[in-house]
């Protein structure tokens, strides 16, 4: 599909936003942004009270890809064309203010069957129980939208009452028209979802489009010191 103008997200974002939010995300993620630990279990997630914010989504979708965006680092998390590469939950301190989480990808990933149930069932059990999980960021891939796992990673945060927010990743594939398409279905679908905020950010990491919109959202969640 025939790339869109790089100003597309910033003509679709920006409204939600003024100048003062998007400066405070700006100065958030110019802090220090360091690697913690990986989990594998349940048990080895780390004990904060700092605020988190998790980044899910189907594998491949560019979790990692956007961390790296919004902090402004090419590698602090790791990425890969290979989709289900991540296959432990990742935490980063954010300069002691938030922690960012970057989950395992669900749906397709070339790996053991067991594997990738194992570390499914770590995802679900992180979501259900974290009290100090304040919000998820679903990405959805513009170009195809949701997927039926998607559609089941939104049931079961409604049913867990986790807030989470609707991320469209690769924007930069989409024209503005279909761009504005999609996102006019997703925010008729939102309705019908308790738990999920009702602003979609459209983002590309690749044109850094719509990543001053997300820092300004998430900074809003960030400790105060």
């Amino acid at each position: 599909m025939p790339s869109s103008n790089p100003k597309n997200t910033e003509f679709i974002n920006k409204f939600n936003f003024d100048d003062k939010q998007l400066e405070n995300g700006r100065m958030l993620f110019s802090q220090p942004c360091d690697f913690i630990l990986s989990a594998t279990k349940i048990n080895q997630v780390p004990e904060t009270e700092i605020a988190e914010v998790a980044f899910a989504g189907r594998s491949n979708v560019g979790k990692s890809t956007l961390i790296n965006a919004l902090t402004g680092r090419k590698t602090l998390a790791r990425t890969s064309n290979t989709p289900g590469r991540t296959r432990q939950i990742n935490f980063f301190d954010l300069a002691g203010r938030l922690m960012l989480v970057d989950l395992p990808g669900y749906g397709y990933a070339r790996a053991p069957k067991k594997e990738i149930a194992e570390w499914t069932a770590l995802i679900e059990d992180y979501l259900r129980g974290r009290r100090q999980l304040y919000r998820v960021c679903l990405l959805i891939d513009a170009r195809h939208g949701p997927k039926e796992t998607d559609h089941q990673a939104m049931a079961l945060l409604d049913q867990s009452a986790v807030p989470y927010q609707l991320i469209l990743t690769k924007c930069d594939k989409l024209k503005i028209g279909n761009l504005q398409l999609r996102l006019g279905d997703l925010n008729d679908e939102l309705s019908q979802h308790a738990a999920a905020h009702p602003h979609v950010i459209a983002t590309s990491s690749r044109n850094k489009n719509g990543i001053s919109e997300l820092q300004a959202e998430i900074a809003l969640l960030a400790v105060t010191n």
